[in-house]
């Protein structure tokens, strides 16, 4: 049909964040180049380099495992899929991201996958619901064959690794089992043959093979590395184990001197790693790399014993006092406060370390110094701000902190935490000057943009916690919602906030807050089914309108003279603002919950999050979508256009961060109207409000330090951040959930803000380092 639309694929620009959640989920290529890693339901191939990305889409869920082949042509993932549903296995083309194979043969969930070392064949392991190991044949696209992983006297499975010099053979291991694995091409089935633990019972988080097939290191939840002798045959022609393969010791540290516990003896003292070893990697000098569920990252080597002492001696299994003895001496130690998932050493000797709180480290290998790369949410995404015609930075709340990120370098540049406390809002300052903040707790929280430093608080707004904030173009008046209903209107000034005003009409909580562009009137959005718009010079309902839906968000119309509204009726509501009469109302989703929308600048496309986990693009006036982005592992929670109109970027419940290549031409011009900012006085209105702005600055200066902090100059190499352990690295100052600002790291610093081509010059840091320390606030 002439004239008729067609629906593109909305096309990713980047990702924020790192999935630390699946095992050895993070995997460096043998290129040395590419990190490959899963964040939602795309996985990612970073570019260790030129910091490019590149996608690979295809999944529907969240994924659960990743794997590379060993030459990097191929590149393999599993899902998680709902109850009663298979899960996917893909397989790409590493280089063009050609979609190869694409199978489903387990229930519910992958729970590993590996190619074997011929790159012939994928081993994919199924979850608790499934059970199964599957090979895949991959030049013939066909199941090759299959059997049952659990055994009846044991636990799950859930480790799963190739040997390294035989492609017919693999092995399986989980909750005090582990299972060598041989395939018969020809007869099409796989048999396997049983370690034997004696009474020895373990569960096996992690292993490792040697290069030559000889023996398996497995980490155990106990903190312990098991040691199994896999009983290949020298010729690596002959695929099938001579015998069953035989646990050849429990091994942990040595204590350090004088922590021998009483009454134990120095010679079968030892130290387990707390919460267990969950990674392990083995290094060509000898050492290996250890990662424990308490954020431990070790370097440890074996020491050298008396050979009358045996060393390497078979453990007495009819003793279960003491099953592991001491073998490993820890020569480097550093701390990423959570569990470590994922290990792998580059060749410049970084090792990358990935970790459950979706956080990834680089850690020099020389002196094991730990520096922070990705980071990312671990939980809903509440809020998202960007600064007023400013595209280079935006603002994210989420439960316990608020952080701000850099569009460029795709980095957190602060982080700003409130224990125990959910951040509901967000929102910069018309002049950029101050970051707005809402909580759970009923306060409202004001900080510096580059620092973090809390300005002045807001106590006890609302009985029912702070939901939604907005806050007028001169920055005079703060609007707050709460989860009673009531919308409150404070005057901001001199760093301090006090109550005008108390509009009580919603009935249920407030959801959504936008304040006309002229500062004279604003719109509210409530779960009740109700929007009002309201007068907040004389603090007056103008009008209200109604719908059978929970209202989740409501904007202005960037002329002035509509309103848009959607919610979970999944419909996108047009409105007049003059007297909140509905225009027209278009299908937002065929199935699902719009929680989120944004205008762009020119007023010509409209932007939605629905829960079905989809980003849309609209043309305004024509009302039907253009565009659609599908990668999301969770529900869209918030979607937001850039000042600039280049990108979109949208957020999830699952911590997701995305960054969407806006379609359409950047025109950021809006259109004019009767009450446009623009049409009034033209010039003349442009100059007395530039003269405002010039005398409130200076009545300012009386009380704000000498050099005002902007979002506009912030660093974007700067690394503020919160630690509760002095030794992590970029430590800075916390604020308690009291709302007082408190100094809780001894050493802590903060990256330097000068706005210098080097660091070797800076006048504000110590030593030339490039490092400024913070003095504790109040000081």
């Amino acid at each position: 049909m002439e004239g008729e639309i067609i629906v593109q694929d909305l096309e990713l620009q980047s990702l924020i964040g790192f999935d630390g959640n699946p095992l050895n989920g993070l995997i460096l290529h043998p290129d040395g180049v590419h990190l490959v890693y899963p964040l939602g339901t795309n996985i990612a191939a970073y570019n260790w380099r030129t910091k490019a990305q590149r996608f690979f889409e295809g999944h529907t869920n969240v994924i659960s495992a990743v794997t590379v082949s060993n030459s990097g042509r191929y590149v393999g993932s599993g899902q998680v899929n709902y109850m009663g549903f298979r899960s996917p296995i893909i397989v790409w083309q590493f280089d063009t991201g050609q979609l190869v194979a694409k199978y489903e043969s387990h229930k519910v969930r992958v729970e590993s996958v590996a190619f074997s070392c011929c790159e012939n064949f994928l081993i994919s392991l199924g979850g608790v619901d499934d059970g199964s190991v599957i090979v895949y044949d991959i030049g013939k696209r066909e199941v090759l064959c299959g059997s049952s992983s659990v055994k009846s006297t044991a636990g799950s499975a859930t480790v799963l690794r190739p040997m390294h010099k035989r492609g017919e053979c693999f092995l399986v291991a989980g909750d005090n089992i582990l299972r060598l694995w041989t395939l018969n091409k020809e007869q099409r089935n796989i048999q396997g043959l049983d370690g034997s633990f004696a009474k020895i019972k373990r569960k096996i988080l992690c292993t490792v093979i040697d290069r030559l097939d000889e023996y398996a290191y497995c980490g155990t939840s106990t903190g312990d590395v098991m040691k199994i002798k896999l009983n290949f045959s020298a010729d690596t022609a002959d695929v099938a184990p001579t015998n069953a393969p035989t646990l050849v010791g429990c091994f942990a540290k040595y204590p350090p001197a004088g922590k021998t516990r009483r009454g134990t003896s120095t010679a079968t003292a030892v130290e387990l790693y707390s919460k267990g070893i969950t990674a392990l990697y083995l290094v060509a000098d000898g050492t290996m790399l250890v990662g424990s569920g308490d954020g431990v990252v070790e370097l440890v080597k074996q020491k050298a014993r008396d050979v009358g002492r045996g060393a390497y001696s078979k453990p007495d299994t009819t003793r279960l006092a003491t099953p592991t003895r001491p073998l490993l001496v820890a020569v480097k130690s550093a701390n990423v406060d959570s569990s470590v998932t994922s290990i792998q050493l580059m060749n410049d000797g970084v090792v990358l370390v990935g970790t459950v709180n979706c956080e990834l480290f680089a850690v020099r290998a020389h002196d094991f110094d730990v520096t922070c790369l990705f980071t990312c949410h671990t939980s809903v995404v509440y809020d998202l701000a960007f600064p007023h015609g400013y595209s280079k930075v935006f603002a994210t709340a989420s439960k316990h902190d608020v952080r701000v990120w850099s569009v460029d370098t795709l980095q957190e540049l602060l982080r700003i935490t409130v224990r125990n406390f959910t951040c509901s809002g967000v929102l910069f300052s018309y002049d950029g000057a101050q970051i707005v903040t809402s909580w759970n707790d009923g306060n409202i929280r004001i900080f510096a943009p580059e620092t973090g430093r809390l300005l002045y608080a807001i106590n006890n707004c609302h009985n029912k916690g702070v939901s939604a904030i907005a806050m007028s173009k001169d920055g005079r008046k703060l609007l707050s919602g709460g989860g009673e209903g009531q919308v409150r209107v404070w005057q901001v000034d001199n760093l301090n906030g006090t109550l005008q005003a108390v509009l009580k009409e919603h009935k249920g909580p407030v959801s959504s807050i936008d304040v006309h562009q002229l500062g004279h009137e604003a719109i509210t959005a409530s779960a009740d089914g109700t929007c009002v718009v309201w007068d907040i010079v004389r603090f007056t309902r103008l009008s209200i309108m109604f719908s059978s839906t929970i209202f989740t968000s409501a904007k202005y119309h960037p002329n002035g003279a509509q309103l848009l509204t959607c919610g979970t009726n999944r419909y996108i509501g047009f409105w007049e603002a003059l007297d909140g009469s509905l225009i027209r109302e278009i299908e937002g989703s065929s199935a699902s919950a719009l929680n989120s929308l944004d205008v762009t600048p020119n007023g010509k496309y409209i932007v939605t999050g629905s829960s079905d986990q989809m980003v849309k693009v609209w043309l305004y006036n024509e009302g039907v979508p253009t565009h659609v982005g599908v990668g999301h592992a969770g529900v869209v929670t918030n979607v937001k256009v850039s000042p600039d109109g280049r990108f979109v970027v949208s957020t999830s419940a699952d911590g997701g961060i995305f960054l969407w290549r806006f379609p359409h031409a950047a025109d950021t011009a809006p259109p004019g109207s009767l009450c446009s900012a623009n049409s009034v006085s033209g010039g003349a209105g442009n100059r007395r409000e530039q003269q405002t702005d010039r005398s409130r600055q200076l009545s300012l200066k009386k009380t704000l330090p000498a050099r005002k902090e902007n979002i506009n100059v912030i660093s974007k190499v700067q690394k503020v951040r919160v630690a509760t352990d002095s030794g992590r690295p970029n430590a800075a100052a916390t604020v308690a959930g009291d709302g007082n600002a408190t100094e809780t790291a001894v050493d802590g610093s903060v990256k330097c803000l000068c706005r210098r081509e080097s660091t070797a010059t800076c006048v504000c840091c110590d030593h030339g380092t490039g490092v400024r320390k913070i003095k504790p606030f109040g000081r």
